[in-house]
Order: structure tokens, then C-alpha cells, then sequence
């Protein structure tokens, strides 16, 4: 059993997810809810839970604030939230879980299922990226899952990403190649913030790790590394704009 606890201000969100995973995660054991965050750090020292459901939105202290003031964090969690954009981007930075409100059964179900299979590694390297993304304009690193974990990968080496069905394949600076489990467009969302364009349905590349365009219907895209990658002639008009300017 996971020994769990959900920090939520609203009591019928905590209620409605006590209830979903009772019915769908039986492998989740809830020890306690709480609806204020200082009651929630003292409870974790007390309870010592195994995950905890954290609502990043909650008057007085976030989710955010809550993590810094616990850390070292011992425990795995799940971030649950109505909206907030920037704060997704920070968590699919950082590779870690987060359910949108109201919470779908199957996702609730893949977040824990992910919690299991990560249990013996350290969320030390992961939160150490979320904070910084909320604090810093430009972090210099993103947390990735590959076939052997997650890997930190600056941002800066990356060339160009190119799909493969539910995964995405990342060149990088030194000829090196690592498949991440993630699909293009989860990529492009985590770096469109940075100098990243997709220029075609199966590229997002560097702009700054362009050295020619080379014209044609869509064009081709010659990078640093000698190779080249298709534009795509919906995308051109758009990259064409970025280069110039």
C-alpha cells in the first residue's frame, strides 16, 4: 500500500478525490486530507506519507511555497490544479506529475501507476528544477525521462527534436541522440519559451543552431551538425518571419 495524504483548501476536492481513488486506486491508503497548508507540513512531519495530492493554488501558502519550506522533500506527490499555465510549464519542466481539475479516473490512475514504477528514485534533481523554473527566467536545464531514467539536459545543447510515434528522439551538441518518452508536442510545449520552432510535423528545432535555409516548396533546414530537416510549406512563412527577425 501507498501511504498517502491530499492538501487541498477546497474540502469537496479532497472529498472527490478520496472518493476516485477509493474506487480506482485501491493501492493508495489516504491517512489524511488537509484544507490548510501549515496544518498539511506539520501533519507530514507527524504521518510521514509515502505521496501526497498537493493543490498548487491555496491561500496563504501554495503548493510551491509549501515544498520549499519541507525540503529536503522525503515524499513523492502529485500536483493537482484548475489552471495556471505557468505553473504546468514549470511541472512538465521538472518531469513531474500533475492532474488537471476535474480528475479524470484513467490519468489518476497513470499518475499512480508512475509514482509506483519511480519509487527508488530520488526527487531531489526534479524539484531542485521546479523551484528554480519559478523563480529564475531561464533555467539552464530540463529534466527528461529517458529509457534509463531522467536526465538533465541543458537546454542550450539540444539541436532539433524529431518525432517517433509516442516518443521523441533529441540530437544533440557531440553527435549524441537520447530517445525520451514523451511525444513532439509535449517537447515543443516544455520549450516553447525558448528558441525552439516547429518547422515541420515531425521537427522542433534550435534556431540558434541554424546555418541555412535552403529554399524550396517548404525548404530545408541545414544545422549545426551538417544534417538537415524538412520546413514544412505551412510552417515556412512562420520561420522565415523568426529568422529575419
Amino acid at each position: 500500500m501507498i501511504k498517502a495524504i491530499i492538501i487541498d483548501d477546497e474540502p469537496y476536492a479532497c472529498q472527490a478525490l478520496v472518493t476516485l481513488l477509493a474506487r480506482h486506486c485501491p493501492e493508495v491508503e489516504i491517512l489524511a486530507t488537509y484544507n490548510v497548508a501549515k496544518e498539511a507540513a506539520k501533519g507530514i512531519k507527524e504521518l510521514k506519507p509515502q505521496l501526497a495530492f498537493l493543490d498548487i493554488e491555496m491561500p496563504y501558502m501554495n503548493g510551491f511555497e509549501l515544498l520549499e519550506i519541507l525540503a529536503p522533500v522525503s515524499f513523492d506527490f502529485i500536483f493537482t490544479t484548475s489552471y495556471d499555465q505557468y505553473a504546468i510549464k514549470a511541472i512538465r519542466f521538472s518531469a513531474l506529475d500533475y492532474l488537471l481539475k476535474p480528475i479524470d479516473a484513467e490519468e489518476l490512475k497513470s499518475a499512480v501507476q508512475k509514482v509506483i514504477n519511480r519509487q527508488q528514485q530520488s526527487l531531489a534533481p526534479q524539484i531542485d528544477i521546479l523551484l528554480s523554473k519559478l523563480h529564475q527566467a531561464t533555467p539552464p536545464r530540463i529534466a527528461l525521462p529517458t529509457m534509463e531514467g531522467l536526465q538533465m539536459i541543458p537546454v542550450d545543447t539540444i539541436l532539433y527534436c524529431t518525432s517517433s510515434s509516442n516518443y521523441t528522439i533529441l540530437t544533440l551538441k557531440g553527435n549524441q541522440k537520447l530517445t525520451i518518452s514523451r511525444t513532439l508536442k509535449e517537447i515543443e510545449e516544455m520549450l516553447e519559451e525558448y528558441a525552439f520552432l516547429r518547422v515541420h510535423h515531425s521537427f522542433l528545432v534550435n534556431l540558434s543552431e541554424i546555418k541555412k535555409y535552403i529554399r524550396g516548396e517548404g525548404g530545408s533546414l541545414l544545422m549545426s551538425d551538417g544534417e538537415t530537416v524538412d520546413v514544412s510549406r505551412s510552417k515556412k512563412e512562420a520561420l522565415l518571419k523568426r529568422l529575419q527577425g
